[in-house]
């Protein structure tokens, strides 16, 4: 049987914290605003500048923003937690995962059937919970047995593509310091094309 060793003693810490304020040591810095978080310390979020001097040693994982909501990307995340069963997307060519619950939709198209264990809100196929906070709410709830691995959540291909407009809105959070904006395939003119002089 699974024990309580299952839920880190970081997890309630990461998922309280706040991110994105600016680093009161390195304030004038260019990367400045605070979005790490040290799975070692506990402590408060901190900035790329503080990683490098206080935190070089330590497990760090980087949060980021999507729609105003912080995420972290399932390859960090997953080297130290267990998170099968939580909804994740793809943004930018990353999977990804929201820490907390978000406010639902209003007037949601496409209602699913399958919704979120705390929360309620809709998922795709057998995840279970929303955001790691759901499923942390979830597991003090009903006990340990939502952490054992289900081999339908295993499964690849489940994760679910964002809206256009959503990944917009990630793009705009991106421009703030958050992640860097994905690359353009557009082609521009390398400058005004002139003609060559007419001969004598």
């Amino acid at each position: 049987m699974m024990g309580a060793m299952l839920v880190p003693s970081w997890l309630e810490s990461l998922l309280s914290t706040t991110f994105f304020s600016v680093c009161h040591t390195h304030k004038d810095a260019p990367r400045n605003e605070c979005n790490m978080y040290c799975l070692d310390c506990r402590g408060t979020a901190f900035c790329f500048y503080c990683q490098s001097s206080r935190h070089k040693e330590h497990l760090v994982i980087q949060i980021r923003r999507s729609s105003y909501h912080d995420v972290v990307r399932v390859a960090e995340i997953q080297n130290f937690l267990e998170i099968s069963g939580v909804q994740t997307y793809v943004i930018n060519s990353a999977r990804v995962l929201f820490l907390n619950e978000r406010p639902q939709p209003k007037n949601g198209k496409g209602v699913s059937a399958q919704a979120c264990e705390v929360c309620g809100r809709s998922l795709l196929d057998s995840f279970r919970f929303c955001s790691l906070g759901c499923k942390l709410a979830g597991i003090k709830k009903n006990g340990d047995a939502s952490f054992i691995l289900n081999a339908v959540e295993r499964r690849e291909g489940m994760t679910r593509r964002l809206s256009p407009k959503a990944e917009e809105e990630l793009r705009e959070g991106s421009q703030h310091g958050t992640s860097p904006p994905p690359p353009h395939n557009s082609r521009r003119r390398k400058g005004i094309p002139h003609r060559a002089p007419f001969g004598s």
